[in-house]
């Protein structure tokens, strides 16, 4: 493992949360739909605050709902121990490429939402994953309607549209709700 700077824009995926076993493995969240697909991504960069490192993973597996992940060089319990609480991270060439209508939470996070009768709600600051479907967290700013966080559920009934280049969504939510 090494701390080498990188350039591109990383896009977290995951994150370390603790250690498995004796041998160095390390016990992962993953971010991806279905959560095994990180360990597609055989490079990660990890990052914590201002310290990054470069990893190259060599296994891993489902065991129930937790993904453990094997790095190469890494065989030490306590080593792996000092990697809990570090994102996960993969640049952005590197995902897959979607289908028309999909994105990616990076992609919405920052978008203004405004609903049908052209109000503006707030930004997406965040998404959170639910077990029915996603959130989207509506934060106000200079600008917005009023100074109300939101929770907007990401369903087509709720989401009318999104315009990347314009960087907005537009919404099907009443602003008292």
């Amino acid at each position: 493992m090494n701390a080498t700077p990188v350039s591109e824009e990383l896009i977290v995926l995951g994150k370390i949360t603790s250690v498995h076993g004796v041998r160095g493995e390390v016990k992962v969240y993953s971010f991806t739909d279905p959560i095994d697909n990180l360990l597609d991504y055989r490079r990660w960069t990890l990052r914590r605050d201002s310290e990054t490192r470069q990893v190259e993973v060599s296994g891993g597996r489902l065991q129930g709902k937790v993904l453990v992940a094997k790095l190469k060089g890494l065989d030490d319990r306590e080593e792996a121990r000092t990697l809990a609480g570090f994102d996960i991270c993969v640049p952005r060439g590197e995902l897959p490429g979607l289908s028309e209508g999909e994105y990616y939470w990076y992609q919405l996070e920052g978008l203004k939402v405004i609903d049908q009768a052209g109000q503006l709600l707030g930004r997406i600051d965040h998404l959170l994953e639910t077990g029915s479907n996603d959130v989207m967290v509506v934060k106000p700013f200079p600008g917005s309607l009023d100074d109300r966080e939101r929770l907007l559920p990401y369903t087509e009934q709720c989401v009318l549209s999104v315009d990347l280049e314009a960087g907005e969504m537009r919404v099907d939510w009443d602003a008292d709700f």
